[in-house]
């Protein structure tokens, strides 16, 4: 006697689809901007262009979508560039962004995206220098701190314009 076959809600199959869509999109940005040469000289500096993809899943979904497209980013990205000791720094990184985010997006909206994601950033970078400072076992890493936050405000900044400009234009999920 065969098994009953559950039919999933086709609202559940469209939203896995998009979902899995914009982690398409997330990994690709973050694969391509991985071989982009560092535009400055400090190591670890990069746009972070993968963020645009979790404000606009904050602005258009929830933060669940978001939290879910960016752990599928984190641990494919850190599997498709060979770099599984990245991981860790991603991961506190992403966290500590992502939750910033949510935060300020739920009392600011969408209008202040740019603002949200600049303290997203910074965030960010916070997240990663506390691993590095446990990593490494140094306090000293503290002091390549003020660099990221120069770098976090410049990058937030330019992620944040390029995902309030997108977001309207894409329907909400």
């Amino acid at each position: 006697m065969p098994l009953p076959i559950k039919e999933a809600p086709v609202k559940s199959v469209k939203k896995l689809t998009t979902l899995a869509l914009f982690s398409t999109i997330a990994l690709t940005i973050f694969l391509l901007e991985s071989l982009i040469p560092p535009l400055v000289p400090i190591p670890g500096i990069k746009l972070g262009l993968a963020n645009i993809v979790t404000l606009i899943l904050l602005a258009n979904a929830t933060w669940r979508d978001a939290l879910i497209v960016l752990l599928v980013r984190i641990i494919l990205g850190s599997i498709f560039a060979g770099q599984m000791m990245s991981f860790f720094y991603s991961l506190s990184g992403g966290l500590a962004c992502l939750l910033v985010m949510a935060i300020l997006h739920h009392f600011l909206g969408s209008r202040l995206l740019w603002f949200t994601s600049i303290m997203g950033a910074l965030a960010h970078n916070t997240g990663q220098i506390a691993v590095a400072a446990i990593v490494l076992g140094s306090g000293y890493v503290l002091f390549y701190y003020p660099y990221l936050i120069i770098s976090g405000i410049i990058t937030g900044l330019f992620t944040g314009l390029t995902a309030w400009y997108v977001h309207p234009r894409l329907p909400k999920i």
